[in-house]
């Protein structure tokens, strides 16, 4: 079903049959990837890059086989004279600068007290210079987005482009934080039905972790108000996606569900989608294919129609309409994919959160009843997520979807992949965000490929390994359910790179998938470049973008944007008061970051020294 066909089911929030539910032929389109050949490319690298050529042997999906010669391309991360090209020695030293206070306890700690001490001190006025000097100089572009296009410019000049994000949130304290999101998560309803609804733990508001921003680095936080701030920050994204136009041609800008409605619809469309995800498992193994990889897990159609009849989730012909399609009807088998587009046709507001209960089998609502306005505030959010999607496309800006938390992530990751399936026909417009320290992330990427393949749209997804481990972990523990969270760093590793290999052979089968490597771990991007030259992907092809953050590890952006691979920087934007909380946390994750290692501080006194030696006193980039 189409993204189009989702949101207006929604939208008419019609009651209806959820049993008679017929699949759409379109869910069963052959899985056979291109045979779209490669090209020969020639890279010419300046300086920072080490070209040998190689004969490398290409293997088509087609039944030929051909030699090509490709440049086998290597990046020299040492090389200080090309990462730091486009900076000054005055920014050097506020790297330097910022980077050393990262590391001093006493300083992160008390970071926003000593912020407001240096404002009654110094003035507003003044405070805002020391800022501009050291943290936000560093990490912000600037107050708004024309002052940020300097920036931008400048490092456009040296190879690296732009996810523009602008970083406002509210100060609140901790107790104004749990109030909204308790206010924002559980309705009324769910109050005075005291337990009587089939509710998860997982997927319900608990107060003690009503402060979605502790243990929290890097990720914006938004709290739900109410529709007309929800517009406002809708308007915010839109203003940032015509920035994002005007200033460069091949730009990304970001966005975050949470700002755009009622998170109480998030929390209640994830349990929906895990107790489908879960009552498919449970049918799974009465067919004796748990064992199997989530893919290769096929239910026989007979089985499931006497299965689905025993357990009583409906009448015999019920049941044969709900799940005998066109084509499901000839392969005689429902996988994963065919099981989830059951769900697109039960999409009126009454019947989406219908849910499989594991004991008695039978289909059952997951809230008793549900108010006029927040089936409204359901609608108005998927109406602001289409309107943005529409904005990109006119813009020819892509739309990066952040991840969030795993209690939201499900229905997140839902609505991205119903807007790629609209939006990506052509190109890449829409991007998903996997978090590779979660212990799913890998079935999480195969599925949606899986599903770009049939379909025949192009699939978009930034790598990272996440940002909410710590408040995740505390939660499970403390709630009571299974930590979603990988075991160790190491195993978030394999994650991240198993997921990045998957991506990168779909690209070298079919050149319909898209990934951005959005990591500041070395060790990541080399394996990346590494498997590139493996498959003969050229950097000229845009498949495959890198991403840091601005003020952080130029030593990796900058050399790889020389070197011709489409790279970018997450920049930040907005007035100075209003990004303290995002300046905040930022020392709070550089501290980690700069005690772990002592590279980057390296690098930089290293390049100071050279252009000192060199009489390069007074140093300006030329662009």
């Amino acid at each position: 079903m189409s993204y189009t066909k989702f949101a207006a089911a929604l939208v008419r929030a019609n009651p209806g049959n959820v049993r008679n539910v017929r699949i759409s032929p379109g869910r069963c389109r052959s899985t056979v990837a291109s045979t779209k050949s490669k090209e020969e490319t020639h890279q010419q690298i300046d300086g920072c890059s080490v070209v040998e050529a190689e004969p490398v042997e290409l293997i088509s999906q087609g039944t030929h086989v051909r030699k090509t010669l490709l440049n086998k391309i290597s990046i020299d991360f040492d090389n200080t004279q090309e990462a730091y090209r486009s900076k000054g020695n005055i920014e050097l030293l506020r790297s330097l600068l910022v980077f050393k206070l990262c590391t001093i306890d006493v300083l992160v700690e008390k970071n926003k007290e000593l912020m407001d001490l240096t404002k009654k001190v110094f003035g507003q006025w003044m405070f805002e210079k020391i800022m501009k000097l050291t943290f936000y100089g560093q990490f912000v572009a600037g107050e708004d987005h024309n002052s940020i296009k300097p920036l931008i410019r400048k490092n456009q000049a040296f190879g690296v482009g732009a996810v523009l994000d602008y970083s406002v949130e509210e100060d609140l304290t901790q107790e104004e934080a749990e109030k909204k999101d308790m206010d924002s998560c559980v309705s009324e309803a769910e109050k005075e039905s005291s337990g009587a609804d089939h509710r998860e733990k997982k997927y319900q508001a608990h107060r003690q972790f009503g402060d979605r921003r502790g243990g929290v680095t890097s990720a914006r936080t938004y709290f739900y108000a109410d529709e007309s701030k929800c517009d406002n920050q809708m308007e915010t994204f839109i203003n940032c996606i015509k920035a994002s136009g005007g200033a460069s041609t091949d730009g990304f800008s970001a966005i975050k569900m949470t700002a755009l409605g009622r998170p109480q619809f998030l929390l209640q469309f994830s349990e929906v989608l895990v107790k489908w995800r879960q009552f498919f498992k449970v049918l799974s193994a009465q067919q004796g294919k748990s064992d199997m990889k989530v893919l290769e897990q096929k239910l026989e159609l007979e089985q499931l129609k006497e299965s689905l009849i025993e357990m009583g989730v409906g009448a015999k012909d019920n049941i044969e309409n709900w799940i005998t399609g066109e084509k499901l009807g000839v392969s005689g088998t429902l996988d994963l994919l065919d099981w989830n587009s059951l769900i697109n046709d039960t999409t009126a507001i009454s019947n989406l959160l219908m849910v499989p209960n594991l004991e008695t089998g039978h289909l059952e609502p997951l809230r008793k009843k549900f108010t006029a306005e927040e089936e409204s505030q359901m609608k108005r959010m998927l109406q602001r997520v289409d309107v943005l999607a529409k904005h990109a496309m006119e813009n020819g800006v892509r739309l990066m979807v952040d991840a969030e938390q795993t209690y939201f992530q499900p229905a997140i990751s839902r609505l991205a992949l119903e807007m790629q399936r609209k939006f990506n026909r052509e190109k890449p417009i829409i991007f998903n965000t996997y978090q590779c320290y979660l212990k799913d992330a890998y079935d999480n990427v195969t599925v949606d490929v899986e599903l770009s393949r049939r379909e025949g749209w192009y699939f978009g997804a930034k790598l990272v390994r996440g940002a909410y481990m710590y408040q995740e972990r505390d939660r499970a523990k403390e709630i009571g359910y299974e930590d979603p969270i990988n075991p160790d760093y190491e195993a978030t590793n394999r994650m991240y790179h198993k997921c990045l290999e998957y991506v990168l052979e779909e690209i070298d089968h079919s050149r319909k998938a898209n990934i951005m490597v959005a990591t500041h771990n070395e060790d990541t991007v080399k394996y990346t470049l590494e498997k590139m030259n493996e498959m003969g992907l050229s950097p000229a092809e845009n498949k495959v973008y890198f991403g840091q953050l601005l003020g952080m590890c130029d030593q990796i952006s900058f050399p790889l944007g020389q070197a011709g691979f489409p790279v970018y920087k997450y920049v930040p934007y907005g007035p100075v008061n209003e990004v303290m909380p995002y300046l905040s946390r930022r020392a709070q994750e550089n501290r980690g970051f700069m005690k772990g290692s002592q590279r980057e501080r390296s690098l930089l006194w290293t390049e100071l020294k050279r252009r000192v030696l060199a009489g390069q006193i007074v140093y300006k980039p030329v662009y």
